[in-house]
């Protein structure tokens, strides 16, 4: 028997090292390697093992329940004695929970109707993400503390992130100060394939993640883009071999599943490129905790692939760089069956091409809009030169389409629509949000979602007076909040029949709820 490993509480990451007696060649392509976790209760959870470098492979597992014994043992494709046989145990000592929501409530997955998020504990959650796709591979350990106090501090708690640079033909120095340099995951690569592991790449991302969470951040970890990628230079992830892709999936699933994750095994593709679903069931198949698994749609798509997968918990539209608010793309997604959350992941990015183009109450005005018409899974936000991480003004290499008039990712910081999304989630932190859904019946006209009996919010992108139609179901107490500025503007206890007045004719949202 191995080593006990102790740790205080549930939810709190484990680690254990494995250590193969010699060297293999190929390590990270020849070798699985996995372990099986039982509690004194019996219950057993699987985690795979992921290759570290060297003769070296991890094992990360956190545990569901407060206390108790977890005694786990290593398998393994190779009989190494120093990964197949290995045993051990973690001890969960009881502890407090503190402060840190995902400590206190356990990971994230799909609510019993499968429309929104919750917590292990079923604590309802609604995702508010950030967009910071290149990250991974360009961002400094210094830079990422800086930019999660910033997004943490405004209420976002979620980011997309490519977790490689995709593009086949991307070129720069292998530096994170330098203009155009970045790092490499697969050496590889440029080849259109992912076998070639280099894991001080990983080493160094797992920094910029522990970061992350530190700020209650979830990453929303995208194997290999399938779309435009970083500077649209030939994208891997269209021509990365199916069986490479799903097991760069457990690979991820292995590194960062025994924390808050999110997978996003398909992004800005038409989601039936074939290794979208290899990856899906991979993670499917090797995620213990069910954290949520879906795919992100280019603007021209239906955004129904794979709907009826087992794997398959989310689907996610694009609308596009132009600046229209368009809900109904939403609205219908909702309706698809079988249900799968919904949400835009990809609004206009703010800034981009023009200091005008998607800029601040834009972003409070489509967040809003899209939860209302059933994007209820949450909203997504994006700015110009922060997705393509631009150290700076007048960096060379980026696509200009895509670019803010001016400024590097720092600036772009402070673009006013960024704090309106982020005061979503903190106006219904709290809620009975899980399930809810679009409502058109209890008021004339105006967007809405209830949960029958618990909850209706009212979204009035032009104020009025808000007058029910009827009153079954509807709580009686009520706040009005601008959502401009999470401020609470009146509140109090409604009569039957009674309107709710308004005399500023501006964005405001009413919660009803006792």
């Amino acid at each position: 028997m191995g080593d006990v490993i102790s740790v205080a509480g549930a939810w709190r990451e484990a680690e254990i090292t494995l250590t193969a007696s010699t060297g293999i060649p190929d390590a990270y392509t020849a070798v699985d390697v996995w372990a099986d976790f039982t509690h004194d209760s019996g219950l057993t959870l699987r985690r795979p093992a992921f290759y570290d470098g060297g003769r070296t492979w991890r094992v990360r597992f956190s545990s569901p329940l407060p206390h108790g014994r977890w005694h786990w043992s290593a398998e393994a494709s190779l009989d190494d004695p120093g990964l197949r046989g290995a045993s051990g145990i973690v001890e969960v000592r009881p502890a407090e929970p503190g402060a840190h929501r995902f400590r206190r409530h356990g990971f994230w997955t799909m609510s019993p109707g499968g429309r929104s998020l919750v917590h292990a504990d079923g604590a309802p959650a609604i995702l508010v993400a950030d967009t910071a796709w290149a990250l991974p591979w360009r961002a400094t350990e210094e830079q990422v503390r800086l930019y999660a106090a910033d997004r943490h501090a405004k209420g976002f708690n979620a980011v997309l992130l490519m977790s490689v640079q995709p593009d086949m033909r991307a070129t720069g120095p292998r530096d994170r100060h330098a203009d155009e340099g970045f790092d490499v995951a697969f050496e590889d690569l440029p080849t259109g394939h992912i076998n070639d592991l280099n894991p001080a790449y990983f080493q160094y991302l797992d920094r910029l993640l522990d970061i992350l969470a530190e700020h209650e951040i979830v990453p929303v970890l995208q194997p290999v883009f399938q779309g435009f990628g970083w500077k649209g230079l030939d994208v891997a992830g269209t021509v990365v071999p199916s069986a490479e892709y799903a097991r760069y999936c457990r690979y991820l699933v292995a590194r960062y599943g025994a924390r808050p994750a999110i997978y996003l095994v398909g992004a800005d593709g038409s989601g039936r490129e074939p290794q979208i679903p290899a990856g899906g069931a991979e993670v499917h198949a090797w995620d213990c905790y069910g954290q949520p698994t879906g795919i992100h749609y280019r603007p021209h798509a239906d955004n129904r692939a794979w709907q009826d997968a087992d794997w398959l918990d989310f689907q996610w539209c694009q609308t596009g760089h132009g600046g229209e608010h368009v809900p109904e793309r939403v609205a219908g997604m909702w309706r698809d069956t079988p249900v799968k959350a919904v949400a835009n992941g990809e609004p206009t990015y703010e800034q981009t091409r023009s200091s005008t183009n998607a800029a601040g109450w834009w972003q409070g005005h489509e967040a809003w809009s899209n939860l209302c018409a059933g994007g209820t899974m949450g909203v997504v936000y994006g700015a110009a030169n922060i997705w393509q991480w631009k150290l700076h003004d007048g960096e060379p290499g980026h696509e200009p389409y895509f670019l803010a008039p001016s400024g590097g990712w720092r600036d772009s910081l402070a673009f006013e629509g960024s704090t309106y999304v982020g005061l979503l989630g903190k106006i219904l932190d709290g809620l009975p949000t899980t399930d809810m859904e679009p409502d058109w019946e209890i008021f004339v006209s105006p967007r809405a979602l209830h949960v029958p009996g618990r909850l209706h919010v009212v979204y009035q992108e032009n104020g009025g007076a808000l007058r029910p139609t009827r009153e079954e179901g509807l709580p009686a107490r009520y706040r009005v909040v601008d959502p401009r500025t999470g401020r609470v503007l009146a509140e109090g206890r409604r009569e039957p029949g009674q309107p709710i007045a308004d005399e500023h004719r501006e964005p405001r949202v009413v919660i009803f709820h006792d």
